[in-house]
């Protein structure tokens, strides 16, 4: 495989609402459209003036619509609030699904993550409808999550299974002043209704010692239709971050294969099925100068060797890892990435879209593209 192309989609501009650009989700929409949401900000560690946004491309990328807000957050229990970032998923001919994430900002005071006890600032998911291409879209419609009643971070698009559900993916936090232990899990819950109710639900995975955090899961629907799900991963006792873990289910996302290491370092996203009948897996790698690369692997995603590994992007960047001996160092050091978070689509001739943000520091900066090819 090897880049066939690649460009900025969203020009970060230093001193606006959108000088830190980041969360980027993109859906490839059967009219050929490339439809990407994404979160805006004024800096990367401040919430104030955050805010989600959508563009496209309608031309493979080379132009891409001005960017533009067409979700306004509601007042949830009296609390104005805050859209984090949108997700994307093509629902057919021009229907697509924005899947949202609200934050709390009665206080915007308050940082997102409360140090002390390591919670989250309120936070719920919504569902948005666009039945133009993503030119308008529906009033958002809040999502019970129940039993979930804590803070979801959404990790990725809602899912279309092919039993004809739809998976809303997300992960658990605690309230901001709770001071219990935080209980971590990755989760989906399962939709037949476009999301009117969730009536079952799998933990796909949690650590109920509280050592191994199972983090950003970003499960991907292959063309056998094997659910495969890959894990940023911590070890919380050591303070230091693991191999991507695996894990794939065949029926629907109920039940699950043993977690696996996949042998290789860093952030993933979702993986991605070849013309070839392999897989790609699109990661981020912080091991030395923060680099996006892609592995490819040819036995359901057991092993990715290193032979296969491709540069996707490397910017002229010092390593920005830290030591860690805490859950506040791990969020401490998220803040100052300036790269990172790719998200992958499937193009129809079988290519791979990856989407990431990237800058000169952490709040200054662009949504980039690149397009991966020659598999087939």
């Amino acid at each position: 495989m090897r880049v066939i192309d690649q460009g900025i989609a969203v020009k970060a501009e230093a001193n606006t609402d959108h000088s830190s650009c980041a969360f980027s989700g993109i859906a490839v929409l059967p009219g050929g459209r490339w439809l990407c949401g994404f979160r805006a900000a004024p800096k990367k560690k401040e919430s104030d003036g955050q805010h989600a946004m959508l563009t496209w491309s309608d031309d493979g990328g080379k132009t891409w619509r001005a960017p533009f807000t067409p979700f306004t957050p509601p007042v949830l229990d009296g609390k104005p609030g805050l859209f984090r970032c949108a997700n994307l998923t093509a629902l057919g001919g021009r229907r697509v699904l924005c899947t949202l994430y609200w934050q709390d900002y009665s206080d915007p005071s308050l940082p997102f993550f409360n140090e002390e006890t390591e919670g989250l600032l309120d936070s719920y998911l919504y569902f948005s409808f666009s039945e133009d291409s993503g030119e308008t879209w529906s009033s958002p419609r809040l999502l019970d999550t129940t039993p979930y009643n804590v803070p979801t971070p959404t990790t990725g698009p809602t899912l279309v299974l092919p039993n004809g559900e739809w998976a809303l993916q997300f992960e658990t936090n605690k309230h901001y002043y709770d001071r219990t232990p935080w209980q971590h899990a990755s989760v989906l819950m399962f939709t037949r209704d476009e999301g009117r109710s969730f009536p079952e639900y799998a933990v796909i995975a949690s650590d109920p010692n509280r050592r191994y955090f199972w983090w950003d899961q970003r499960p991907g629907m292959l063309a056998d239709g094997t659910l495969l799900d890959l894990f940023w991963t911590y070890d919380n006792v050591d303070a230091v971050y693991l191999n991507i873990h695996a894990r794939a289910s065949k029926d629907n996302g109920r039940t699950w294969t043993e977690l696996w290491d996949t042998g290789v370092p860093g952030q993933p996203a979702a993986p991605v099925s070849l013309p070839d009948g392999g897989i790609a897996m699109v990661y981020m790698d912080r091991t030395a100068a923060p680099t996006v690369k892609l592995r490819r692997s040819a036995d359901g995603g057991r092993t990715w060797p290193e032979t296969t590994e491709l540069i996707l992007f490397e910017p002229p960047t010092p390593p920005q890892t830290v030591a860690k001996g805490s859950m506040q160092d791990c969020w401490n050091e998220m803040e100052k990435f300036s790269t990172g978070l790719p998200a992958t689509a499937r193009l129809p001739n079988g290519d791979v879209l990856v989407l990431f943000y990237s800058g000169p520091y952490a709040d200054l900066t662009d949504i980039r593209w690149v397009r991966v090819g020659g598999n087939h």
